[in-house]
């Protein structure tokens, strides 16, 4: 009886991503899906491994691995991955728009439709992190507690700003060579390390710093990155120049903020993270061809455009799952690679072994909050039927669509 009910599962999970396949626009690009998917996966298990709330008398506080095991840096060459995400996005927008203006829509048409998909699911969370800051002081909890896990779980909006500041420049960006942002990030380094410049001035790299990947993708767009030869520009260049700032210029190993480092590559960005983010992006581009053929298994795909139709609850809930999880679990003391000083290497492993229960509470938070983002994406995702049979399937009595 359990092998009947695991095989008419299986069967039912490969008729779903037949169907999502078969009903996907043989025009979608599902490279780009593919990217925008492994850009938030890989940061939301880059938090995972690298965030610690240590739980130190009555107090809980934001600890890292890399602060104590510096060495563990590739970690965050691996899954530090949000320039890919800029790359996508600066590609889609740009082709978006493109698109908007052939069917006459208008810039704030656009712009509203856009803009909503970041910020409906953004507004559940600070909904929610307020009343729960709220009810945590009401009901007693340290001051310092509560603000080290509220930070935490904001500290994702960061990055809508950015990006959102970015999409509404997209008009303007469509012809902007990377190069000249990525000048400003080379002399706004230069003023603060070289010359002994004011510390603020570096968070005029926080919009030029992905103006970077950005334009990257408008130039996708364009066309202009069609050949494997930028790729392997983009890599290479962009991996001898990173070695090179960290060998000799002093730059951090780490990809990420490090608690306790007096200069950070993420915050502001440095020259030494655009860099890598060029490496990442050449990387992407040259993968394209390879995720366009892999992409074409239904459930693989399938998984994909999953990913791609939850990615901002995925991306803004990744950190409250951690916290829940972090929070639930304390009264059975302190265990090991969730409450305890990640100082070694078998808080590590533990780490690692507490992944499958985070990914089960961001399912709990994707489930309950998923259609604050699913709702605003649905119109957008009008011409991908493939996508939205993950929410409705169709009718037993619709016609089948062409496949190509």
């Amino acid at each position: 009886m359990r092998d009947h009910t695991l095989s008419t599962a299986i069967d039912g999970i490969r008729r779903g991503a037949a169907r999502v396949d078969a009903t996907t626009p043989p025009d979608r690009d599902r490279a780009v899906d593919a990217l925008r998917a492994f850009a938030i996966l890989g940061v939301v298990l880059g938090h995972w491994l690298v965030t610690a709330l240590v739980a130190d008398g009555g107090t809980l506080h934001t600890a890292s691995p890399l602060q104590h095991m510096p060495w563990l840096a590739l970690i965050s060459w691996v899954f530090q991955t949000l320039a890919v995400f800029f790359l996508v996005g600066g590609h889609v927008a740009t082709r978006g728009y493109a698109s908007a203006r052939a069917r006459g829509t208008t810039y704030g048409q656009w712009l509203t439709a856009r803009l909503s998909r970041l910020f409906r699911p953004a507004a559940a969370v600070l909904t929610l992190w307020t009343v729960a800051a709220i009810a945590l002081l009401l009901s007693g909890t340290d001051f310092e507690t509560v603000r080290a896990l509220v930070k935490l779980a904001l500290s994702p909006m960061w990055f809508l700003v950015v990006f959102a500041g970015l999409t509404a420049a997209t008009p303007l960006l469509t012809r902007l060579n990377p190069l000249w942002p990525l000048a400003v990030v080379l002399h706004v380094d230069l003023i603060r390390f070289g010359l002994g410049g004011p510390s603020w001035l570096g968070w005029v790299n926080v919009a030029a710093g992905w103006l970077v990947p950005y334009t990257l993708g408008a130039a996708w767009t364009r066309g202009e990155l069609d050949r494997a030869r930028a790729g392997w520009v983009l890599l290479v260049g962009g991996t001898a120049a990173t070695a090179g700032l960290v060998l000799w210029a002093g730059y951090p190993a780490s990809m990420v903020g490090v608690p306790g480092s007096t200069i950070s590559n993420l915050d502001p960005p440095t020259l030494a993270a655009v860099t890598f983010g060029l490496a990442q992006c050449g990387l992407a581009l040259l993968l394209r061809d390879r995720l366009r053929r892999t992409m074409s298994r239904p459930l693989v795909w399938s998984a994909v455009a999953l990913v791609n139709l939850s990615a901002m609850t995925i991306f803004l809930w990744h950190l409250t799952a951690l916290m829940a999880t972090t929070a639930a679990t304390l009264p059975a003391g302190h265990l090991p690679g969730l409450h305890t000083l990640p100082d070694n290497l078998t808080w590590v492993a533990a780490r690692v072994a507490w992944l499958p229960v985070f990914a089960l509470a961001l399912a709990i938070c994707w489930t309950a909050f998923r259609t604050y983002e699913q709702g605003a994406r649905k119109r957008s995702f009008s011409r991908s039927r493939g996508v939205r049979a993950h929410i409705r399937p169709p009718h037993p009595s619709a016609k089948r669509p062409h496949r190509a």
